[in-house]
């Protein structure tokens, strides 16, 4: 009987603590909890939506914290609690820069009210700022600003032609023409349209890379500078980079199911720990699981620290040969991560990447 109404005071307590609570507890009341910023001009700089609320509860009401799901908001509340009543105001700063395209984020607001956390929303949509010319052609070379330097062609078959296309414009005062040093390279040619602009005159620079005169393998870099009125610009250096594979897109099934394979099964090689200076020596095998013979194009390492000699360049079908990878130290401490590429005439697995990795431990002073 005894503990029956000891339960009985215990559940009245807890009903009366709570009705108190809620006579005497703030309540946080919102106008509106989101706003659309419509679109914003990238250029115009800030955008600023309030937040209006009042604490229409019976007890002092306080903002604890705001959080932003981005950091492009910046949320701004008053600090003192809001009596019974009172009326506040969340301000929250966006800045567009950099957000470009349609936008939403979330703020997410915590306080002593009854609903402990309100979450307010914004979105809209950012227009990008109207680039200067010298942000469109970022990149100067002389009296002249270029879109880019690097013409990067990607893949590009053994005997496939490709030209790609760079912006530029002419800052000077008088017509100028405008050329460019070959260096040797026979497999790139460079052509102006035009050749001779005037001020401010927008030109073309047509880069064309023959893969077949190149007549190399993998991944290849060429470079090239210009001449101003057939004089070195300082600095001018352009980078055209490649990476030439065989086509083997025209292979019938027969062909490639009579197509040489290459099987190297342990492409990677860890050795562990060794002192700087100590030369890491590795052969790798490799077999010809296909019908004809395999070629191997190119072997190629990663840095200049790595050398490959490799025993066969033709390996029938069924046979075994093998490459050895030898890597030097010096100068080297901590952990390494080196590679040699393989490139052969197998259609379905062309390069093989073999890794060799391990720490290399500096000497005790």
């Amino acid at each position: 009987m005894k503990k029956y109404f000891f339960v009985t005071i215990l559940v009245a307590a807890v009903v009366v603590s709570t009705s108190f609570a809620q006579k005497t507890s703030p309540t946080i009341s919102f106008k509106k909890t989101s706003h659309d910023f419509g679109t914003i001009k990238e250029d115009d700089g800030t955008a600023t939506a309030n937040f209006e609320f009042a604490n229409t509860g019976k007890g002092p009401l306080i903002i604890q914290r705001v959080i932003a799901s981005c950091d492009c908001a910046s949320v701004e509340w008053a600090k003192e609690p809001l009596v019974p009543g009172a009326k506040g105001i969340i301000k929250v700063i966006f800045n567009p820069k950099g957000r470009m395209g349609r936008f939403e984020k979330l703020i997410t607001l915590y306080s002593n009210a009854e609903t402990p956390s309100v979450v307010l929303q914004i979105n809209g949509f950012v227009q990008e700022h109207t680039k200067t010319i010298e942000e469109i052609y970022n990149r100067p070379l002389g009296d002249f600003r270029f879109k880019n330097t690097y013409a990067a062609f990607g893949r590009v078959y053994n005997n496939e032609i490709k030209t790609d296309t760079i912006e530029f414009i002419y800052f000077g005062k008088e017509s100028v023409k405008i050329g460019y040093k070959n260096e040797g390279l026979q497999d790139l040619s460079v052509k102006f349209v035009p050749e001779t602009l005037k001020p401010q005159e927008k030109g073309l620079m047509l880069v064309t890379f023959n893969a077949k005169i190149r007549n190399d393998w993998g991944f290849v870099i060429d470079r090239f500078t210009l001449t101003q009125n057939d004089k070195d610009i300082n600095g001018s250096l352009i980078t055209v980079s490649a990476s030439i594979e065989e086509n083997f897109g025209a292979l019938t099934e027969a062909q490639r199911a009579n197509a040489p394979q290459i099987d190297l099964p342990d492409p990677n090689f860890d050795f562990g720990e060794i002192e700087e200076g100590q030369l890491i020596e590795k052969e790798f095998k490799f077999t010809n699981t296909g019908k004809a013979d395999l070629i191997i194009r190119k072997i190629k390492p990663s840095c200049g620290c790595t050398t490959v000699e490799p025993a066969d360049k033709i390996i029938q079908p069924s046979k075994t040969s093998s490459f050895k990878a030898s890597v030097r130290t010096n100068g080297f401490s901590g952990k390494i991560a080196k590679s040699v590429t393989i490139i052969t005439n197998d259609p379905i697995n062309p390069t093989v990447v073999v890794r060799i990795t391990g720490t290399v431990n500096s000497p005790k002073k």
